[in-house]
């Protein structure tokens, strides 16, 4: 008879190093949180000044300055799980976005995943471990108003399913999860019309909540995800399948 482990170590993330980017926001938290319960010492980064009470120790980080990112190979003894949770978005239509508009989005959500790619790549090839940037469906499909971070969710799953293969036999796996509406502090500010539009894309016909995100974040970082990499797994009630 095969020994089954049990269902709780399958989900196990004890003695685990997790670095989460964009702690403070709040798929950043919930993630934070879940990855905590499942046992991982959670290194919570955001801009100077943020408040990351979801996180064993934190990192100060300003995402659109290279410059800013802490030098985690001094920082950090050991990394299993890095999660990039960071984003912001500044909407408007192609002829009427302004041209800082378009670099501050590239910059905060895109470059700032390979600059913190870059730098946590020595430290998760010396015993393999997980990435997960958190893209959009906007990324897949575009988005009216929103170029710039449609493009720049776009280009999360480029890098990722690069980083896969690059990472691959190193035994680091990099997957993608792609929300669609989730309530967050940034979604709330959208215009009522566009929320309400959004959930009746959804086959479920509601919008996501953080937690939900979360909760294929551990998936992907845990045991039952081990035979996945270079993936794009939505978290949108069917939303884009509509």
């Amino acid at each position: 008879m095969t020994h089954e482990p049990a269902l709780e170590s399958l989900v196990s993330l004890r003695d685990q190093v997790a670095l989460v980017t964009g702690a403070a926001g709040g798929i950043g938290a919930a993630t934070s949180r879940l990855l905590r319960r499942a046992g991982a010492r959670v290194v919570g980064m955001d801009l100077p000044g943020k408040l990351i009470p979801d996180a064993d120790r934190t990192l100060a980080c300003d995402f659109a300055t290279p410059s800013s990112f802490p030098d985690l190979g001094r920082e950090l003894d050991r990394l299993d799980i890095v999660i990039h949770c960071a984003g912001i978005r500044k909407d408007a239509v192609l002829w009427k976005m302004e041209d800082e508009d378009w670099t501050d989005v590239m910059r905060v959500n895109l470059d700032s995943a390979f600059h913190l790619l870059k730098r946590t790549a020595p430290l998760l090839r010396r015993q393999g471990g997980s990435v997960v940037l958190i893209s959009s469906i906007n990324g897949e499909r575009g988005k009216f108003g929103q170029a710039n971070y449609a493009a720049s969710k776009a280009g999360l799953i480029g890098l990722a399913r690069t980083a896969a293969r690059e990472m691959g036999r190193f035994g680091v796996r990099v997957n993608v999860v792609a929300p669609g509406l989730i309530r967050t502090a940034m979604t709330e500010s959208l215009p009522e019309e566009a929320i309400r539009a959004s959930v009746e894309e959804s086959l479920l016909g509601r919008a996501g909540d953080p937690s939900d995100v979360a909760s294929a974040v551990l998936f992907l970082c845990s045991e039952m995800g081990r035979h996945v990499t270079g993936q794009v797994i939505r978290v949108d009630g069917g939303q884009l399948t509509a």
